[in-house]
């Protein structure tokens, strides 16, 4: 995710990181290259002079930009729930730290220290794994050690063994686990344990719509059509322009071709909104936020720092 301020002036033209220039550039130089030739060549063709008037182009153009657009708010929404849905992960973190510290009784306060004798802190601490897990499911990270240091040494291990769409159900099942020795140790009325497995649900069915986003992408053949027509469209409008524009054909395509290469490029990029591109939701900052959120509330001394922005960029 780039965070920046938006840039004023003359230095809005030269900002490349962040912007979709960077996937487009071979395609959109190669368009604008043979833009020169068509314009050199006057509109011919192998000494045939191709009859294309812009009529079409305004006819294609109109409907190409609408459809386009149509699929980068689709894209959008997709992006938008996600950053919802890790936003209720965020909540139902902070739930479950406050369920577990005023509904299970023990006789001292919970100690980040003491995590093999206090389901308490298993609890909140397996709560900020289940994050990294995900994070790392919906990245298809194999080998992320993120949530080791939440986890005892061979509850990692067996996590370790299970394949990465197993994971965050296998923490939910742990954390089930604690509460019904809790229930059963009368450290909490079955009542109010009730109350905690409702935000283990919460969780658990904002972990699966993440991953119905991630694994359902927007129809192929939508896409396909799209970034046809947006080429084919872009490749013969110089043919369509040169008997109008004369040597300024090359400059009007290609802001034409910027502007529809860049809406496809970036309906693209947001239709996977948890990956690692540059306009792909922060997932490193967001469970580093759980993390920092978990230890203020257990009161752990060693609360760590919230991320920085490198370049202009949250991972």
């Amino acid at each position: 995710m780039i965070v920046r301020d938006r840039p004023s002036g003359f230095k809005l033209f030269w900002i490349v990181r962040g912007s979709v220039l960077q996937r487009i550039m071979a395609v959109l130089a190669v368009n604008i290259v043979f833009a020169m030739l068509i314009t050199v060549a006057h509109g011919m063709l192998f000494d045939v002079k191709i009859p294309v008037t812009t009529i079409p182009f305004t006819l294609i153009g109109l409907p190409l930009a609408i459809f386009l657009g149509f699929r980068n708010n689709t894209a959008y929404a997709r992006y938008s729930e996600g950053r919802k849905l890790w936003g209720e992960i965020l909540i139902y973190a902070r739930t479950l730290s406050r369920q577990c510290q005023t509904l299970i009784v023990f006789d001292h306060p919970p100690d980040p220290r003491q995590r093999a004798d206090d389901a308490r802190v298993r609890m909140v601490h397996r709560v900020v794994a289940f994050a990294h897990a995900l994070r790392a499911q919906l990245r298809g990270l194999n080998e992320d050690a993120a949530a080791q240091h939440w986890l005892a040494a061979e509850e990692w291990q067996r996590l370790q063994q299970l394949p990465l769409s197993q994971r965050t159900d296998a923490l939910m099942l742990a954390m089930g686990h604690d509460l019904n020795q809790c229930v059963q140790q009368h450290r909490i009325d079955p009542c109010l344990a009730v109350a905690v497995d409702k935000t283990f649900n919460g969780l658990t069915a904002a972990a699966a719509s993440c991953e119905r986003i991630r694994n359902t992408p927007i129809p192929f053949s939508y896409s396909l059509l799209l970034h046809r027509t947006a080429h084919m469209y872009c490749f013969l409008l110089p043919f369509g322009l040169v008997d109008v524009t004369g040597f300024m054909t090359p400059f009007v395509v290609a802001i034409v071709a910027y502007t529809f290469y860049g809406l496809d490029a970036l309906g693209d990029e947001l239709e996977e909104p948890f990956g690692m591109e540059s306009n792909d939701l922060a997932l490193d900052s967001i469970c580093r936020g759980i993390e920092i959120a978990m230890c203020q509330s257990l009161g752990d001394p060693k609360v760590p720092a919230p991320l920085q922005p490198v370049d202009y960029q949250l991972t």
